[in-house]
């Protein structure tokens, strides 16, 4: 018996040994390059009251207090027929719409993210008490939580209340739900609130999968249509749906990669918007993001690649040299938010420990790691990396 003990002892330990030594010294980079920004996110994140959609609303809303309501940003009022309904100005960003809900929820994921970082970090509880009075009142408390639905998202005055299109703002839950993940199992975890949780993500799953607003979303040719799998993606692993994380790896593989990557690794249609390079780093990040979440031993969607060659890496190794040096961007500069990219793109972070690649770690490690650009934080749903490295 007592070598039997010793023997899987052994064993274990050449597990944990081989573990260590394949990830251990890059995710050691990653947590001492983001350590001081965490602890100091996490001091801040300790202060904060829960605000939730509650908190304001609009006049323009269709909804009631509880509906996430936004308006499309490149929509504006028209000049010839002031009180007539909004025309657009694509890549132009109207500073007069209605953004506090948006805002919250971003506040709210840099929040939990900002807390389930720090409680990797520490093991210290206190970072899941908090962050537990923000998830309450998100999605338990009945005066304050939101409806499991986005019904009212991406409005346009005078065109529509609420669009598909608009489900891309809830890009800002990815955080929130792994967070999630990554507290639920410390002893001061409320296991009452958690069930809770993920019966409200199991609603909103259920919606973004059968409503029109969700298949249109789904349909979507560019990086809409990346966001709506990164996001049941990371929706259904919280909430243990297998089928549906199955379909999310199907979508990837025949789907957002045959569809919208080119056999460069460039991405068409955000290369046709009128910002290219922020789109690109964008859908780039959502997709890198989908083999973070998504990836497992028997199907590994970092490795995969399309019959003609089409994969992450590839288009990791095309974007790369236009992170490294700015100036080398073969099209025009963005209309907006030209000098406010890149950040430390999260594709930059997840492929250089896939694939091993330094360089492209140490890149990451010299952008900004606390963006403070309102559009840039919109695009950015992926701000805490250390909690999507298991």
């Amino acid at each position: 018996m007592q070598r039997q003990v010793v023997f899987v002892v052994a064993i274990v330990g050449q597990f944990l040994a081989g573990i260590s030594y394949g990830q251990s010294a890059e995710r050691t980079t990653v947590i001492a390059t983001l350590k001081p920004h965490i602890l100091s996110e996490a001091r801040w994140a300790m202060q904060q009251q829960p605000v939730t959609v509650t908190a304001q609303t609009s006049p323009r809303s269709a909804g009631s207090k509880h509906d996430f309501f936004s308006e499309g940003d490149y929509w504006w009022p028209d000049s010839a027929n002031p009180q007539g309904p909004y025309i657009q100005r694509d890549g132009m960003t109207n500073p007069d719409n209605f953004v506090a809900h948006r805002q919250a929820m971003i506040r709210f994921s840099r929040i939990v993210g900002a807390l389930a970082s720090a409680y990797v970090l520490t093991q210290d509880e206190m970072y899941v008490r908090q962050a537990f009075r923000h998830l309450n009142a998100w999605f338990v408390d009945s005066d304050t939580r939101m409806n499991p639905s986005l019904l009212y998202a991406q409005a346009i005055k005078g065109r529509a209340t609420g669009r598909g299109i608009g489900i891309i703002d809830t890009i800002h839950f990815m955080e929130v739900a792994q967070g999630l993940r990554v507290m639920e199992k410390a002893r001061v975890a409320d296991k009452q609130a958690v069930a809770s949780i993920r019966r409200w993500f199991a609603d909103y799953l259920n919606w973004l999968t059968t409503h029109s607003y969700g298949t249109d979303e789904m349909n979507a040719k560019n990086n809409h249509g990346t966001c709506w799998v990164m996001q049941v993606a990371a929706f259904a692993r919280l909430t243990n749906n297998d089928s549906l994380m199955n379909a999310c790896r199907n979508r990837y593989k025949t789907v957002l990669l045959p569809d919208q990557m080119a056999t460069d690794g460039s991405f068409p249609l955000e290369l046709r918007r009128t910002k290219p390079y922020g789109y690109s780093l964008f859908n780039l990040d959502a997709m890198a993001t989908i083999c973070q979440i998504l990836s497992t031993p028997a199907n590994n969607l970092w490795t995969y690649q399309t019959a003609d060659g089409r994969s992450i890496r590839k288009g990791i190794a095309y974007l790369y040299p236009f992170v490294a040096d700015k100036s080398s961007w073969p099209l025009k500069p963005d209309v907006m938010y030209w000098n406010d990219w890149p950040v430390a793109q999260p594709f930059l972070v997840f492929g250089a420990l896939q694939f091993n690649q330094n360089e492209w770690l140490s890149t990451w490690k010299k952008l900004d790691h606390d963006p403070q650009v309102e559009e840039v934080l919109r695009n950015l749903p992926i701000r805490n990396p250390v909690i999507w490295l298991d």
